[in-house]
This record gives structure tokens, C-alpha cells and sequence, in this order.
């Protein structure tokens, strides 16, 4: 649930700063980042959307600095598979969900009963927002450090590299069913800059299974990763998580 009572500026930072081991220095810029455009006046909304921009560029440095001294013998391609697997808005929204971000989150009333997809976007979106403060706050490291804390467990969780997932699900997929994957855009959010895809995947007569993802591909990946994961194909071959 997204917060109904508002906190001072003070107290957003104190009860961040038991959150992420940061003491904020800007509290003001804190408390913008975390306010939605929502609840905002219209001639001031902007920060919220610049702070998202900025907080998911820093996720991905830190998170494929970690991967690349983690994984020194992995190709790109493994690398790019294991980067998408932990910067995806779902990670994004359970992390957000664990340090209790949502009742942290200012927000207008016509967004606090929002649920499924939206309502896990809204969490990425803020919990990227937190990080970018943590940059401008205290630099590289200070981010760093908070997304070493929460990523570097999940980045150990993924286990062995798995195959390209659209590539495994149309070998499986054919043997299985005698079927091809279907694809199919649920649909395309945010801006221009920064957009979020939404994909379901249909196997013959299997229930189809749904991904989300920056890019059609990585939407596509994430909904043929979901449909192996589920139907234990990948855990059969030892390549599971």
C-alpha cells in the first residue's frame, strides 16, 4: 500500500536511513524522489520521472560491475542474461517491498489503490528513484553499497548461467507440444526514453506466461524464462535457479 500519511521531511530521512545505512545530507531531495507526480503540483512534477531516469542507469552500472568481477570467464551474452534478471521491475518492486518503501511513497489518491502490474511498476519506479538520491547524495559508493546489499544475494541465487530462453523455449516447445511460441505485446508503457513492455507467451494448449522488460526482447526473454521455470524444464536440466 502506498502511504496515506504523510511523513515530515525529517522523519523520511530517519526512517530511509535505517533503510539503506545512508544519513542524508539533501532531505528535501529525498522527499521529491519520492513523491509522486500525483501528488504534485502540475508546474512540479518532474523530478519524480528525472530521479527514475537517473536511479536506473546507476542499477545497471553497479549491477554489471558486480557481474563482471563475479563472472570473469561469462560472455556477453550470459552477462546480458543475468543483468536482465536482476534489474526487471519485479526485483525491483520485491526490494522495494523488503525495506518498506511503499509506505514511504507520497502519492495521490487516484494511484494508492493501484494493484498488478501497475502497482508493481509504481514501486520499481520509486525504489529507482531512491537510488539515484543515494548517487546524488553520497556518491557512487554510497549507491554502491545499498545495491550491493540487496542485489549481490539474488545476483548468487540466479545459479548456473542458462541458455538464451527464447532459444530453450522453442527447442522444448517443439518436442512437448509440436507447437511454435507465440508472442504477444500486451503493452508498452512509460516514456519514449524509458519504456516498459509487457509480453505473454502461448505454448500450444500450456497456459501461457507473462514477462515485462525495458525492451520487446527483454520482455520476451523474461515471459519464455517465466513459462520454463513454471513448467520445470529448466530445473529437469539442471539449469535452474
Amino acid at each position: 500500500m502506498v502511504a496515506t500519511k504523510r511523513l515530515t521531511v525529517d522523519a523520511l530521512a530517519e526512517a530511509l536511513m535505517e533503510r539503506t545505512g545512508h544519513a542524508f545530507a539533501d532531505r528535501q531531495r529525498l522527499q521529491r524522489a519520492l513523491t509522486h507526480a500525483s501528488a504534485r503540483s502540475s508546474h512540479a512534477g518532474i523530478d519524480y520521472e528525472r530521479f527514475e531516469f537517473l536511479g536506473d542507469r546507476v542499477l545497471g552500472l553497479v549491477v554489471a560491475d558486480m557481474l563482471l568481477a563475479a563472472y570473469p570467464d561469462a560472455a556477453e551474452g550470459e552477462l546480458s542474461l543475468r543483468l536482465n534478471a536482476l534489474v526487471n521491475a519485479e526485483v525491483l518492486a520485491e526490494i522495494a517491498e523488503e525495506i518498506g518503501l511503499p509506505e514511504l511513497i507520497r502519492a495521490g489518491s487516484d494511484v494508492r489503490g493501484l494493484d498488478g502490474r501497475k502497482r508493481v511498476n509504481l514501486r520499481a519506479d520509486a525504489l529507482e528513484s531512491l537510488i539515484a538520491v543515494l548517487y546524488l547524495d553520497g556518491g557512487l559508493e554510497a549507491a554502491r553499497a545499498f545495491i550491493h546489499k540487496y542485489w549481490r544475494p539474488r545476483s548468487q541465487a540466479i545459479g548456473a548461467a542458462r541458455r538464451d530462453a527464447k532459444t530453450e523455449l522453442q527447442e522444448w516447445a517443439h518436442q512437448a507440444a509440436g507447437a511454435v511460441p507465440v508472442y504477444i505485446i500486451d503493452s508498452r508503457e512509460g516514456p519514449d526514453h524509458d519504456p516498459l513492455f509487457t509480453v505473454t507467451v502461448k505454448v500450444g494448449a500450456y497456459p501461457p506466461a507473462t514477462g515485462s522488460g525495458r525492451s520487446k526482447r527483454e520482455a520476451e526473454q523474461t515471459a519464455a524464462t517465466a513459462l520454463l521455470l513454471r513448467e520445470g524444464v529448466w530445473l529437469n536440466k539442471g539449469s535452474a535457479a
